[in-house]
């Protein structure tokens, strides 16, 4: 991508993000011959989104390119910040614009079906969830084995929640 192609990207993300309500302090890019699997960008730049972090006082990290949920959680846990990305921004940009009932409900649709494949970065310090009656009997309607987790459950109920809205 040409360097004035990458700064009308960046100027258009700063751009929705103050549309958000977000008070933009930088912004920096990275040209990769590969992206990081883990991470997405390099250990240079992890390394100097860190300074920012801790010389801006960022609380949030916003994210150009699309991020995979093991991307997203790992730079999060690096970072110790929210991180999102233009998806996640432009989807709560239309939620908080959205005034008719029709335009609600297909923002609500799009944000559950981007959220379902990044619960887990929600739920990782929780175990299983015990189901069954007070005498300690396991399992329970609707429950799976000996418990479910709490993704499991949340997953199932987001699941739900999307097929109504499509119906």
């Amino acid at each position: 991508m040409p360097r004035f192609a990458i700064e009308d990207s960046l100027e258009e993300l700063a751009a929705l993000a103050r549309t958000a309500g977000i008070e933009v302090v930088g912004g920096t890019y990275q040209r990769l011959e590969r992206i990081n699997p883990a991470t997405y960008i390099g250990k240079g730049k992890l390394e100097e989104l860190q300074t920012f972090r801790d010389e801006l006082n960022v609380d949030l990290f916003i994210f150009d390119d699309e991020l995979s949920p093991a991307q997203m959680r790992e730079l999060e846990r690096v970072l110790d910040r929210k991180v999102i990305d233009r998806t996640a921004l432009i989807l709560d940009v239309f939620a908080q614009h959205a005034h008719t009932r029709e335009g609600q409900l297909q923002v609500e649709l799009a944000q559950y079906e981007y959220r379902l494949p990044r619960l887990t970065r929600l739920w990782t310090h929780l175990a299983r969830q015990a189901g069954g009656r007070a005498g300690g009997a396991t399992g329970g309607v609707g429950l799976r084995g000996p418990g479910e987790t709490q993704l499991e459950s949340d997953r199932r109920l987001i699941r739900r929640h999307i097929a109504r809205l499509k119906a």
